[in-house]
């Protein structure tokens, strides 16, 4: 079993420059609390292929999340596949509102290992994560609407 997890804001920004801040992988620190470290494993820094291990950390459990970028469009669409400890599919999708406006929308299939809870943690880690990916992209429009043009 896994289970999927959708969030979603408007940001009140054109769509070039919501992308350009999300396709930076190395900062996505600066706006996922959760992400407390992100160390690269490939030569590429973004792009199909690339790939991260992320010190995650909620509440007082800590782990390694092992991604595998596996989607790559231009301001459209970023893709991964979770590979470590739990394991599944993310994809951020990018649509334009208007020529200042942009829908962000992140979901994640996930599924958590037996010592994890299994698919009973999966039922109660949802609320958790969903709250804490909804946080972030609070920061994350925060940090891109401040921005200075």
């Amino acid at each position: 079993m896994s289970k999927t997890i959708s969030v979603e804001t408007t940001i009140n920004a054109p769509l070039n420059k919501v992308w350009d801040e999300v396709s930076q992988i190395h900062n996505h620190s600066n706006w996922m609390k959760d992400a407390v470290k992100i160390d690269f494993e490939s030569e590429l820094r973004s792009g199909i292929g690339t790939k991260i291990k992320v010190l995650t950390k909620i509440g007082p459990f800590k782990l390694y999340d092992y991604m595998t970028f596996t989607k790559w469009e231009e301001n459209k669409t970023i893709g991964v596949d979770h590979v470590g400890i739990v394991t599944g599919k993310g994809e951020m999708q990018f649509r334009k509102i208007d020529e200042y406006t942009t829908n962000f929308k992140w979901t994640e299939t996930l599924k958590f290992p037996i010592y994890l809870g299994g698919p009973i943690g999966e039922v109660f880690g949802e609320p958790i994560l969903k709250l804490i990916w909804k946080e972030n992209l609070k920061n994350l429009k925060k940090e891109i609407e401040d921005e200075k043009i």
